[in-house]
């Protein structure tokens, strides 16, 4: 689908918001190692890491839900400021205290649950931010989302590398300062370069109102609506996956956070393969049969992890597995972002992702205590079993072929920011 685009484009500050997100993620990867490792070096327990990732799942679902009205009232450039701001103070305030009046389990869990809290509507911004930033580069949105999602597969390669590394140098308490410079790192460039978004301010709409008005978007939309649901179940399956089962599967198996590190790099390299293919031949590609198939392909390799394999083999097959999840992202940044016009972006947005993320505060300490229960290795075949039967299930969704239809109820915004 041809769009008109600006004769006359401003690269800067598109560059500006996916440096700033490149240095977040890197820094999002690094708490993503780190705080597992050090609740299992402290506590010893998969039940507690799998609490730990409730307390991130579960504010997160929280802020994008109620968070979106928020963006859009206060606007993209500073809701991302704002956020990146204070998630880093909260980040910050974990090693500070640990190393200083001592930091209990429970204080923990306050800490990270206000940091994503507070996180959350950066992410929901910055995605707002992305097509008109785009429009000003005269870049198409394909494209921009491509780049966008292969900046956070960048940060999956990077950080998790930097992250064993780090830990076994520093300690995991101690690399989460350096995540929390990356807020601030972050907030600098967004307020420096990417312009305010005019014409968002609405005095006589009532807050919860404007979340209603997300959430019934949505739901109207057969495509969104079904989208929504098919990443909540596959959220639900994915997420403690890496979030609790391969720290867990890393620790017993191979016993070095570096290996941990190269297995969560080997997913960011294949990731960015499969988006390098993707960008390649993805506006040629139909779009249901290429999300339905990656999402079959992504979980197949992960059968051959359940076989305990040498550290090359795993590594090898999770590299598989992300060339697979690639495409998934921008597939579907960019079907929203062709239905959902520039007003409602951080509502529909914010929506949205909040259903994607529903199971999580389920799945997080449920797979935490499976493992307990049954040990990682049937809790990993129970897991790729479901997701495989998640993927088939897709097939059977009709309103999913509509993806095929390449819609732009925003295409006068292509020419400009408004």
């Amino acid at each position: 689908m041809d769009c008109a685009l600006p004769a006359s484009r401003n690269r800067l500050p598109l560059l500006a918001l996916l440096g700033a997100n490149a240095i977040s993620l890197v820094g999002d990867e690094l708490a993503f190692i780190a705080l597992p490792w050090f609740v299992l070096q402290t506590t010893g327990s998969a039940a507690k890491t799998g609490l730990v990732g409730l307390s991130e799942v579960l504010p997160a679902i929280l802020a994008a839900f109620f968070g979106g009205a928020v963006v859009d009232r206060l606007g993209f450039k500073r809701t991302s400021v704002a956020a990146d701001v204070l998630s880093g103070v909260a980040v910050a305030m974990v090693p500070l205290c640990y190393h200083t009046v001592g930091l209990a389990f429970w204080q923990l869990l306050l800490l990270v649950f206000l940091a994503t809290l507070l996180a959350a509507p950066g992410g929901t911004a910055r995605q707002s931010l992305l097509p008109d930033l785009a429009a000003l580069a005269s870049l198409p949105w394909e494209r921009a989302n491509t780049a966008y999602a292969s900046i956070q597969r960048f940060a999956q390669l990077l950080g998790p590398l930097l992250a064993g590394f780090l830990i076994a140098v520093l300690g995991a308490s101690n690399v989460l300062w350096l995540d929390a410079a990356t807020f601030a790192v972050s907030a600098a460039l967004v307020a420096a370069a990417a312009p305010p978004k005019r014409g968002q301010e609405r005095t006589g709409t009532r807050y919860f109102a404007e979340i209603r008005e997300g959430l019934r978007f949505i739901r109207q939309d057969r495509v969104l609506r079904s989208l929504a649901i098919v990443s909540a179940f596959a959220q639900f399956l994915d997420a403690p996956l890496f979030a609790v089962v391969l720290p867990v599967y890393a620790k017993q198996v191979f016993g070095r956070a570096q290996d941990l590190g190269v297995i969560f790099a080997g997913a960011g390299a294949g990731a960015l393969l499969g988006l390098a293919l993707y960008g390649w031949l993805g506006p040629r590609l139909p779009r249901r049969a290429t999300f339905v198939a990656c999402l079959i392909l992504f979980k197949l390799p992960w059968w051959v992890l359940a076989l305990l394999p040498p550290l090359p083999v795993t590594v090898a097959a999770i590299l598989v597995s992300g060339a697979a999840a690639g495409p998934i992202g921008p597939l579907i940044m960019t079907v929203r972002q062709e239905r959902v016009p520039a007003e409602l972006r951080g509502r529909v947005f914010g929506t949205f992702g909040a259903i994607a993320l529903l199971g999580l505060p389920l799945g997080m300490p449920l797979t935490g205590y499976l493992i307990q229960a049954v040990g990682v290795r049937a809790a990993l075949v129970l897991n790729t079993a479901c997701y495989q039967a998640v993927g088939i299930a897709a097939l059977l969704v009709p309103s999913l072929s509509e993806m095929n239809d390449r819609r732009a109820v925003g295409a006068g915004e292509r020419a400009g920011v408004a």
